[in-house]
């Protein structure tokens, strides 16, 4: 089997063949196929490593799409305020950053009260963002852990 070591100067096409090791030893795959087998891992090495850079168009999209649907918490992690959520008022979807930013008290009751937290992940600096914001405009819509956690800072 021939070996396709990462080489961090190419960018990668679909059809390139890349070597990786798995449980067994190297694996030699094309990159397409890796979409399919490991979509995690690769988006790992594109944005988090920065070993492997992609062609946007044909590697890059495909591979978020596939990201949603192989492992929908990891897509939420790495999608944030970019998650696009059927909030009140709204016709159709929206980025959560447009409620988060422009009414963070209905985006509290939405994802907090609403129990929505399962559909936008917020990382504790972007909760505490949005508590702190909640908690100088009404307070009174904050549940006590909320507002524990924004005076614990």
């Amino acid at each position: 089997m021939e070996i396709h070591p990462l080489d961090c100067e190419k960018i990668y096409l679909s059809a390139d063949l890349l070597t990786l090791d798995g449980e067994e030893g190297p694996i030699t795959l094309k990159l397409s196929e890796w979409l399919q087998k490991d979509p995690v891992r690769i988006h790992r090495l594109i944005i988090k490593e920065k070993v492997l850079k992609v062609d946007q168009a044909e590697v890059f999209l495909p591979l978020i799409s596939k990201l949603r649907r192989a492992d929908f918490d990891y897509y939420k992690r790495i999608t944030g305020l970019k998650m696009m959520i059927d909030f009140p008022g709204y016709s159709s979807d929206i980025e959560a950053r447009i409620p988060f930013d422009t009414d963070p008290i209905a985006f509290y009751k939405w994802w907090r009260k609403g129990k929505n937290e399962h559909k936008v992940y917020l990382s504790p600096a972007y909760q505490f963002k949005l508590f702190q914001k909640v908690s100088m405009m009404e307070p009174k819509v904050m549940l006590k852990k909320d507002i524990d956690f924004v005076k614990s800072f």
